[in-house]
């Protein structure tokens, strides 16, 4: 007998510990020689082994700041990093970023995405825009709680009026020393045909609108525009400068979340 055939058992020996079942526990890496001789690889670190992610990761998006602010307190850290960023109108934490001397995945993140109120969106729907004057005045109607100066009441009674206007011919319109706008007409209905009369409008109005959903108030100045057509007379507004308005309410947010933490808040966008 050779000495290769004498090996055959010790080999076979070897063999049959090498495919011995081992004990294995999750979270571990584990080598394992095979029949063939080469090693593999078992790796139950993954969090299908484990039941548990590797770390925290992902991006949670909320709607106003008092959400955030309680997110953030949760998850933050002396390293994570808050931006805001104007043009977005977001304000972006990452949660894990870089340490001074430590690299971190930057892969956990907060987001404030405000989102605009309806009478927000409808006000600047129609800003500029010349309606006929039944649609002014169902407008105005419907929007009687964010209607200031002049009161709400005094608006409405404006909006009646433009209503039962209807069947006139509008002729001129003149601006009064008091700072309305006032309209001279002639009835074309057939029991007053001809019959003159006037109607007065505030040339300004004060209305008061919530840019964001969960954010404060602000006051806005609406002019009055007008136009009179063979159509009849069209009547619209036009908002004094609500892109700063819409500026101020975003930086009103951001000074209220800087105001709750200890981070400072950068202007700009996370990478």
């Amino acid at each position: 007998m050779t000495n290769t055939d004498t090996n055959v058992p010790a080999v076979a020996a070897l063999a049959q510990q090498a495919l011995a079942p081992k004990q294995v526990a999750p979270g571990n890496i584990y080598l394992v020689a095979a029949a063939d001789g080469r090693v593999q690889t078992v790796d139950l670190t993954g969090p299908e082994h484990t039941g548990q992610p590797p770390r925290k990761a992902g991006t949670t998006t909320v709607r106003d700041a008092r959400s955030w602010s309680a997110y953030f307190t949760k998850h933050s850290n002396e390293a994570s990093e808050v931006y805001a960023d104007t043009e977005r109108l977001t304000v972006t934490a990452v949660l894990n970023a870089h340490a001074s001397a430590t690299p971190n995945w930057g892969d956990h993140r907060l987001v404030l995405q405000l989102r605009t109120t309806d009478a927000w969106k409808q006000w600047l729907h129609n800003d500029g825009q010349l309606l006929d004057q039944e649609a002014f005045a169902e407008f105005l109607e419907d929007h009687l709680p964010e209607l200031l100066e002049p009161s709400s009441a005094d608006m409405l009674e404006i909006a009646q009026s433009l209503q039962a206007a209807s069947k006139v011919d509008f002729q001129s319109g003149v601006r009064l020393s008091s700072g309305q706008r006032q309209f001279q007409y002639v009835e074309t209905t057939t029991t007053k045909a001809g019959q003159k009369g006037q109607l007065t409008v505030p040339e300004t109005f004060v209305i008061g609108l919530i840019p964001f959903e969960g954010s404060e108030g602000y006051k806005l100045t609406a002019r009055l525009r007008y136009r009179i057509t063979d159509r009849g007379l069209r009547m619209g507004y036009k908002l004094e400068r609500p892109a700063d308005i819409l500026r101020t309410a975003f930086g009103d947010v951001v000074n209220l979340i800087d105001a709750d933490i200890e981070q400072p808040v950068m202007n700009g966008t996370a990478a």
